[in-house]
């Protein structure tokens, strides 16, 4: 082999990545810049990235916050939220719960479409991977077409008549405890938030209330307080009835009107029933939960908007 032959194939070992020992690769900056290439190419107006996967956090740099694409990012733990508001307002903080990919996914765009930094027609990219590792999965959607994950595109604002950080609070809650259960048991449950006086017209209590007596600001679900009595009080049967701004009106109460709605989908049984029959009756929102699989859905409008499922163990 000649002087320059061996030059020639010295320098491209050094500068070839794929040469390089696996631990030296950067993926998820790998993957941000591809994402960043699709989203130019393709003409799509966001990207949210899930600051939890990335192996550096100067990986961020690369991103301009102040350019014309719309920049999501999607925080998991207190470090990661922190470090994001350093660089953005544009910032969704998940709870740290076991999804499988897709139910990341779908956590991630229903807060940020309740927060209004999504909205009906936007095209974008989404990096995600698993809670506890690396940037794996990059989707493109577009807000309105992805049927399963945005049916609530042709409704009214998920939020109109619901304070932002009440239906948030209470999404959060009902992931939580669909991820952890209560004592070791798995948990169903149902939150109907908003128009409560019309929602009140179409129930009965089943025990006595445990949240009668107490003024407004003692029973507020914004109050940090109130989550462990949520909670705790979330293995009664029947519903938990919210006020738009958040105060508890209600809990183990009975809904009452029968399902005029769509018809549900197949294999959901009369939880589910009672929260699409609930919100076909009045302006409310229902959040429930399922026992037997952990599935979190929310109603609107009688109909099924989205549902998330949790990871299965070991996934």
């Amino acid at each position: 082999m000649s002087k320059k032959n061996k030059t020639d194939s010295h320098a491209k070992t050094k500068t070839d990545p794929q040469t390089l020992p696996s631990t030296q690769i950067n993926s998820s900056a790998i993957m941000l810049e591809a994402a960043i290439g699709i989203v130019k190419r393709a003409n799509l107006q966001a990207i949210l990235l899930y600051v939890d996967g990335l192996e550096d956090i100067a990986d961020l740099d690369s991103l301009d916050f102040d350019g014309p694409m719309h920049i999501i990012l999607i925080a998991r733990s207190q470090e990661s939220y922190e470090k994001a508001l350093m660089l953005t307002r544009k910032v969704v903080r998940v709870p740290p719960v076991s999804l499988t990919r897709t139910g990341q996914i779908k956590m991630a765009v229903m807060l940020s479409f309740s927060q209004r930094l999504l909205f009906p027609g936007e095209r974008f990219v989404f990096l995600s991977g698993l809670a506890e590792g690396k940037l794996d999965t990059m989707m493109m959607m577009e807000v309105g077409q992805e049927h399963e994950m945005f049916q609530s595109v042709d409704q009214p604002p998920l939020t109109e008549h619901i304070r932002r950080a009440v239906f948030e609070r209470v999404f959060n809650m009902a992931l939580e405890l669909a991820a952890e259960g209560r004592e070791g048991k798995p948990i169903g449950a149902i939150f109907v938030l908003g128009d409560s006086e019309a929602v009140l017209e179409h129930t009965r209590q089943m025990i006595m209330n445990p949240f009668k007596g107490y003024d407004d600001s003692e029973r507020n679900i914004l109050d940090n307080e109130m989550t462990e009595t949520v909670k705790e009080f979330s293995s009664i049967d029947g519903a938990f009835i919210i006020k738009g701004k958040g105060v508890i009106v209600s809990a183990g109460t009975y809904l009452l009107p029968k399902l005029v709605a769509e018809e549900l989908p197949q294999g959901l049984g009369a939880r589910h029933a009672a929260a699409a029959a609930i919100t076909a009756a009045t302006k409310s929102i229902a959040i429930t939960i399922s026992e037997s699989t952990g599935t979190v859905r929310i109603w609107r409008q009688g109909m099924l908007i989205t549902e998330i499922e949790k990871a299965k163990r070991g996934r």
